[in-house]
């Protein structure tokens, strides 16, 4: 049953002429900036926002605050199913890998795999599972089982040869706060993931993400206006280096600026005791196009989509390999 499925990984260069590829969720950060009349220059922006907020973080020996550049490209994961028979395909998953170009002494630095995270299994949980187990039910609640799949089946390829072929490091996958929670500041700080926040209480995104084997710590870098949440394996703080985390911070920071502006691009900076809020009044907007409530409605569609194409019509596979993998 561990050969039942296996994983290809594939890379698209994500810059001003970025297209979508069919197999994308349209909903994702970087496929949603990539529509419309204003794509290329969407595009554009929000590239010029990550290289600058990067410099703005990497300041030493920068004097002119260009030293550094952020390549972004974008790692598409498609599970083969089965290795005999049809071999079916479905996308697994799609996170984004940067690369840190020094124009000083022109060396090319890895950074970190992850970022965005984006997975059409995971809206099958959260846009069709959950709303379907809720329905009609005085009192939210979750499924003993919700997101046992989606995890062991982000471990099975974080565990993979694909994975360990392509990446040499663990994935980071970067997050806006929650709106239910109270976040309180600590008196940890770090010089580059800046000052810590911690919640009142588990969310259940981070409930969901245990599943996938990710631990996470908020963290408010320097000159924000509101912590990110920072979902990893190991030991964030020292497993990384400075311009590693930098790439992450400059481009997970500008994404949620654009799609979070009353979050992230508030024109108040999140005090003592945070509790962030879509309804903030007080931020300001940034110049690139996105529709809000597209992505919530296509959120739904493409969970549906899954659930056609990969859980009905391989749901006894799937149940018989979700019970091996727990042993």
């Amino acid at each position: 049953m561990k050969d039942d499925f296996t994983f290809a990984v594939k890379s698209t260069r994500f810059d001003e002429h970025y297209l979508p590829s069919d197999n994308t969720r349209v909903t994702t950060n970087f496929a949603n900036l990539a529509r419309g009349a204003n794509r290329r220059e969407n595009l554009r922006n929000a590239l010029r926002m990550i290289d600058n907020r990067f410099n703005a973080l990497a300041h030493w020996d920068n004097p002119e605050g260009d030293r550094y550049f952020v390549e972004l490209d974008i790692i598409s994961v498609e599970m083969r199913i089965g290795t005999e028979g049809s071999g079916d395909t479905f996308p697994s998953i799609e996170v984004l890998k940067t690369t840190i170009v020094d124009r000083k002494t022109s060396d090319r630095i890895q950074g970190i795999v992850g970022n965005n995270f984006s997975s059409y299994l995971r809206d099958y949980d959260f846009s069709v599972v959950l709303r379907e187990h809720n329905q009609n039910k005085p009192e939210f609640s979750v499924p003993d089982d919700f997101g046992d799949l989606h995890g062991k089946l982000f471990q099975s390829f974080v565990n993979s040869s694909a994975y360990k072929e392509h990446f040499k490091k663990p994935p980071v996958i970067c997050l806006s706060v929650s709106e239910n929670k109270i976040y309180q500041r600590t008196e940890n700080q770090h010089p580059v993931l800046g000052v810590e926040y911690q919640p009142n209480e588990s969310s259940l995104t981070e409930q969901y993400f245990r599943k996938m084997g990710l631990q996470v710590r908020y963290f408010m870098p320097p000159n924000s206006a509101a912590p990110l949440a920072f979902y990893f394996s190991g030991d964030l703080l020292n497993d990384y280096t400075n311009l590693e985390l930098i790439s992450t911070i400059s481009t997970m920071e500008t994404f949620q600026k654009i799609y979070r502006p009353e979050i992230y691009n508030a024109n108040s900076v999140a005090g003592q005791c945070f509790q962030p809020s879509l309804k903030h009044p007080d931020y300001s907007l940034i110049r690139i196009d996105y529709d809000r409530e597209e992505r919530g409605r296509l959120a739904i569609e493409q969970g549906k989509f899954a659930q056609e194409k990969f859980i009905e019509p391989y749901q006894a596979m799937l149940e018989q390999w979700s019970a091996q993998s727990a042993r």
